[in-house]
């Protein structure tokens, strides 16, 4: 596979996002892929090369404060990660693009949708934008003890990436080099977050006081919904109940289990969530 093209490109005063860029063909419909909270590009490096093998351009990125984009004081919000995206889909003069988001980037994606339906001719929703986190945790303080990220800057890269390896065993060599990229080695050794601590928090807070199941009535962007069942009851049961409400709106979606999945769906199932993605345009279904 050929190397994609890095860019920067520049979203709103003094804040560049850091880009890579497949070109395809220019008449087959481009994908913009967005990560989740604390995640980065490279989880998308598979579907990227799969959709790009199809004859599409492909667009991943890193969020302002991932990766290597550039990590502003402010800006953590949902308004402003939308605005980021709509102002880097005008940047690269896309065609009304494919938006896919996995997670956080789920929730991006279907908000941009609901808000510019005219940018985009559909959206793809990674195991994120489906629930609401509030009905699972009705007060703040729980889902911020419950989803506040666990301390690793005690550990060494060697360390973190065991770590990782044990928790998905089963992932290959290249998966694992992705999950690095959410972090920098200091110069003790030790690694760090590349999202800020702070900041992930206030994402977190937009994320619960987000209600995404208010947009499904009136979305007008057709959508697939990429669900994970990994074997937790509860957030399976939650996925479900979303899942129902949405297709309970009427509107022009397609949902699809991976059981079992992976939270990580774009990085577990690379080849097969391509082929999701590319066999709805090929269908007409983004239409």
């Amino acid at each position: 596979m050929a190397a994609p093209v890095e860019r920067r490109v520049v979203v709103a005063p003094g804040v560049a996002l850091h880009v890579e860029q497949r070109i395809g063909a220019r008449e087959a419909a481009p994908f913009v892929l967005v990560h989740g909270l604390a995640s980065n590009a490279r989880l998308w490096d598979g579907v990227a090369e799969h959709l790009h093998a199809a004859g599409h351009t492909v667009i991943a990125i890193d969020q302002r404060g991932h990766g290597r984009s550039d990590a502003p004081e402010a800006g953590y919000d949902l308004d402003t990660a939308v605005a980021d995206l709509v102002a880097l889909i005008d940047a690269l003069e896309l065609e009304r693009p494919v938006l896919a988001g996995q997670s956080w980037g789920g929730t991006v994606v279907l908000e941009l949708a609901w808000r510019r339906p005219d940018a985009v001719r559909g959206i793809a929703c990674v195991d994120g934008g489906v629930v609401d986190l509030a009905q699972s945790y009705p007060v703040w303080e729980d889902c911020l003890a419950k989803l506040t990220p666990p301390a690793l800057d005690h550990l060494t890269l060697a360390e973190l990436e065991s770590r990782i390896r044990k928790g998905v065993s089963h992932f290959p060599d290249r998966a694992i080099a992705a999950y690095l990229h959410c972090f920098r080695t200091r110069a003790d050794g030790t690694v760090e977050a590349r999202l800020a601590r702070s900041r992930h928090l206030t994402i977190l807070r937009s994320l619960w006081e987000h209600r995404p199941s208010t947009r499904w009535a009136s979305l007008k962007t057709p959508t697939l919904l990429l669900l994970a069942d990994a074997g937790d009851a509860a957030r399976t049961t939650a996925k479900r109940r979303a899942e129902a409400v949405a297709l309970a709106a009427g509107g022009k979606l397609r949902s699809t289990w991976f059981s079992p999945g992976h939270h990580d769906l774009h990085l577990e199932f690379p080849e097969r969530v391509g082929d999701l993605l590319a066999g709805a345009v090929r269908e007409g279904f983004f239409a």
